[in-house]
């Protein structure tokens, strides 16, 4: 029988470690399994009660657990899950509860009895030690269900190898085919947020600062590398044309929510000055990465752009794109960590950088080893979406 991946799953169970790990995960995979009618559960090993507060209004230290926890089950909704667990254990305290909380796991399988589950990877997705913990004791109560009840159940751990999305380019594009050089402020906050939440999520191989300049500094130079594309968060700043003669010609003053550098950027050189009015501050999203002691001007030598890694061998990538729209609605629940919704931003950016997941499959015993062996990825790959990303991107 060919393995159909996690969202071929007739009972499917998540356990991660805080709201919204859900959604970065397996949002689009348990909302695709929901849709075909799959029993799915999702569960929270914490409330999230030590996580950012990003939206003053939605909560205060004393009331975010309870309205993470909230925030959880209104995903869950918008994704189609049927159940949802919160085990309550103390944000970023997992590494010290492994005994008690990896009973409570495999008492919730055994009871659930799921076909499939669904955790983090060992790495815990980018090191995060409650990711971790979660990972090794999901994998550890995984293995005592199947010894218990062999129906050739699945686990698979949700990994984020490193993209080639290049979320400056993708930007300096729609900005350069929509006119569009200038954003209000939630959406600048959206992008600022986005920026930053896919540097550390490998979800786009661009290198994110938010860099500051004092007045009267050249930001931008004609013959300056090309390679990053900012916007400016707060202060002003000038567009200056530089003639043949030497003459320069104000072209543009800029303010808080516009953008500058993507026509450098998308045709490979700079030619016109950007100085700081006054302060101003930049979201900078480089291609490569940024180099402090980098020369100036004509000339100067840019960083060679970073290759995104192969695949690792076993790395299945799923395409769920068709249920892009519920993830993202997901998503926007959670807005205590995530305020600004992601649908501000261009959605094929959204496509490339979230409608991918990536999933490996974990052997648990010989006959899982002998047919993951024989197997790999491709039913996975193959058969899980009809548009997964690319020829040899699957394994």
């Amino acid at each position: 029988m060919m393995d159909e991946g996690p969202g071929s799953a007739r009972r499917l169970l998540g356990v991660f470690a805080h709201p919204d790990d859900e959604v970065f995960c397996a949002g689009g995979t348990m909302a695709r399994a929901a849709g075909a009618g799959a029993e799915v559960m999702i569960v929270s090993a914490t409330r999230g009660e030590r996580g950012q507060i990003r939206d003053p209004a939605a909560a205060t230290r004393r009331t975010l657990g309870a309205v993470r926890e909230e925030e959880l089950r209104a995903a869950a909704a918008e994704l189609g899950v049927q159940r949802v667990q919160v085990l309550a254990y103390p944000d970023g305290t997992l590494q010290q509860h492994r005994s008690s909380l990896g009973a409570a796991v495999a008492d919730i399988m055994r009871r659930f009895d799921p076909d499939t589950v669904i955790t983090f990877g060992a790495d815990g997705g980018y090191g995060h030690p409650d990711h971790v913990a979660t990972s090794e004791l999901t994998t550890q109560a995984f293995r005592a269900l199947v010894r218990d009840r062999n129906r050739d159940q699945r686990l698979y751990h949700a990994v984020f190898p490193p993209r080639r999305t290049c979320m400056a380019e993708e930007l300096a594009h729609w900005i350069a085919d929509s006119g569009q050089r200038a954003t209000d402020r939630a959406a600048a906050a959206a992008i600022a947020l986005f920026a930053g939440e896919s540097a550390t999520m490998r979800l786009a191989r661009d290198d994110v600062q938010v860099q500051w300049y004092p007045p009267g500094t050249c930001v931008i130079e004609p013959g300056d590398p090309a390679n990053a594309l900012y916007l400016i968060l707060s202060g002003t700043a000038d567009r200056l044309l530089e003639d043949p003669d030497g003459q320069v010609i104000h072209a543009r003053r800029m303010q808080a929510g516009d953008f500058f550098g993507e026509l450098g950027l998308i045709a490979g050189e700079r030619l016109a000055h950007v100085v700081a009015r006054d302060s101003l501050t930049c979201l900078v999203l480089s291609r490569t990465p940024l180099q402090p002691y980098a020369g100036r001007g004509a000339g100067a030598a840019g960083a060679a752009p970073s290759q995104a890694a192969a695949l690792p061998p076993g790395t299945c990538a799923v395409d769920v794109t068709s249920h892009l729209h519920r993830k993202l609605a997901a998503l926007a629940q959670h807005r205590t960590q995530h305020p600004a919704a992601a649908s501000m931003l261009p959605y094929s950016l959204l496509q490339k950088m979230l409608g991918t997941e990536f999933f490996r499959r974990t052997a648990v015993g010989r006959r899982d080893r002998r047919r993951a062996g024989h197997r790999g990825c491709a039913g996975i790959v193959a058969r899980t979406h009809p548009a997964v990303i690319g020829a040899g991107a699957g394994c």
